[in-house]
């Protein structure tokens, strides 16, 4: 695993083509390969990115309310008897959800629905789909493009409370749960049975897994692990018409091997402008340390490395994967920040960062990247005292015109949602966005789930 950041403050084959496809509606059950070893009446969106002058909308912008169903005194009765104590009204229990977690897309729906089972689920769209009432399913709610909360007054539909852990089998590695398991409770389970999870994420303590599968979230771990849509074995959908569908994966070659070291080395030095953060685990010590030390005798002789350290112990070394997970929070203490998460060429992972401080020059206060050398994936944030319309007007759409022209995707780990839903021509062609169209009428005939997100415009 590699981390990087700058020292500063009935589809099958259709949908295997598709590297991005819209997001599952609700995922209720899930099947995963753990690894072995243990190694708002008006939408504040339609505000949010205007032109320069003040005057237009970016492609960013909310479209225009579609003409879904309002939700009714009967409505509502029928969601209290479907899930009695679990139908949130209360505007103030509604706020948290009705924003993402960058504050900067707000909703306005009237109703949280907070079922616990597949059965509730069903039962919910069934009704919805009938009412053509859109509905915004939600999990972690951690999702930096506006793709998890409501853009107008689409019902909540929550996993929070389909938490639960089904099934583990310690010999196969195959862990059963529910879509609104928190990652970091499952990664706490298996550590438990010397087993780990194959994802790792700096929002594990509030994202859901099924968030995680619907935006195949790399994660520090995917150079060792792979994509998490190719540790997933099956899943349990609910569709908009509220049919549930089923489709079992086999996947062969699980390694069920149990842990014995895990070493991290992390570069630090105030004068380096990068620190690089390096994990390995193996199950021979001695081989594992031969090579270790092999690695670091060659990084130190070539002069890529000037300083580091060395942790075995797992207090020290979540210690020093902290600080990489927590570069986010400490960025919006900088002031207003433009987050762009996208994959490029490895070997042109950092130079956007570099080039975008050119382009800007002295109009944002930083730019800065930090992310995963091992897929490519950089975060590129920009900050600003406060928001400006025309510091964003200079970085969209130049971020977008870049990241193509070195045929890197403008999307990695959080999905298009509502921001950047009609960029996606920067990455996708339109051979392939319209087939991602079809696809969604197929399962969502009425656009029920989550409208307004994924699919550029033209398609809704």
């Amino acid at each position: 695993m590699f981390g990087v950041f700058q020292r500063t403050t009935m589809l099958r084959t259709a949908l295997r083509h598709l590297s991005k496809s819209p997001p599952p509606p609700v995922h209720s059950q899930m099947q995963f390969l753990a690894r072995g070893p243990c190694l708002q009446s008006v939408s504040l969106s339609h505000k949010l990115h205007v032109g320069a002058d003040g005057s237009r909308s970016s492609p960013a912008a909310a479209p225009h309310r579609l003409p879904f169903s309002r939700i009714t005194e009967e409505d509502l009765a029928l969601f209290r008897e479907i899930l009695p104590g679990r139908v949130i009204t209360d505007p103030d229990l509604l706020q948290s959800s009705n924003e993402d977690w960058l504050k900067s897309v707000r909703g306005s729906s009237e109703v949280l629905l907070r079922p616990q089972t597949t059965q509730e689920v069903a039962k919910i769209l069934s009704y919805c789909n009938s009412r053509n009432l859109a509905v915004n399913p939600q999990g972690g709610n951690t999702g930096l493009v506006g793709g998890s909360v409501p853009v107008y007054d689409e019902i909540i539909l929550s996993t929070s409370l389909m938490n639960n852990i089904l099934s583990f089998d310690n010999i196969s590695g195959i862990l059963t749960c529910q879509a609104g398991c928190v990652l970091e409770n499952l990664s706490l389970y298996l550590e438990e049975r010397d087993y780990m999870m194959p994802l790792d994420l700096g929002a594990k303590g509030s994202c859901h897994i099924g968030g995680n599968v619907a935006t195949n979230a790399g994660g520090l771990r995917l150079l060792r692990y792979g994509s998490l849509h190719g540790t997933v074995l099956g899943l349990e959908v609910v569709l908009a018409d509220g049919q549930v569908y089923i489709e079992v994966i086999i996947v062969k070659g699980i390694n069920s091997l149990r842990r014995r070291r895990k070493d991290i080395f992390f570069s630090f030095s105030a004068d380096c402008p990068f620190y690089i953060v390096i994990e390995t685990s193996g199950s021979d010590s001695d081989h594992d340390s031969q090579k270790l030390h092999n690695f670091l005798e060659e990084a130190m002789t070539s002069s890529l490395v000037t300083d580091g350290t060395i942790a075995t112990e797992d207090s020290k070394i979540k210690a020093l994967w902290s600080m990489r997970e927590r570069v986010t929070e400490a960025l919006t203490h900088d002031g207003f920040t433009y987050k762009y998460d996208i994959s490029l060429p490895v070997e042109r992972i950092y130079q956007l960062v570099t080039d975008m401080r050119q382009h800007l020059g002295n109009r944002a206060r930083s730019v800065v990247g930090y992310g995963h050398v091992g897929d490519g994936n950089l975060h590129l944030n920009i900050t600003s005292p406060a928001k400006d319309p025309a510091l964003l007007a200079s970085i969209e759409p130049f971020v977008y015109e870049w990241t193509a022209k070195f045929h890197g995707s403008i999307s990695a780990e959080h999905g298009l949602g509502l921001k950047k839903r009609n960029y996606i021509y920067y990455s996708k062609s339109r051979s392939a966005v319209e087939l991602m169209g079809d696809i969604k009428m197929l399962l969502d005939p009425r656009g029920i789930l989550n409208p307004y997100k994924t699919l550029p415009d033209h398609l809704k």
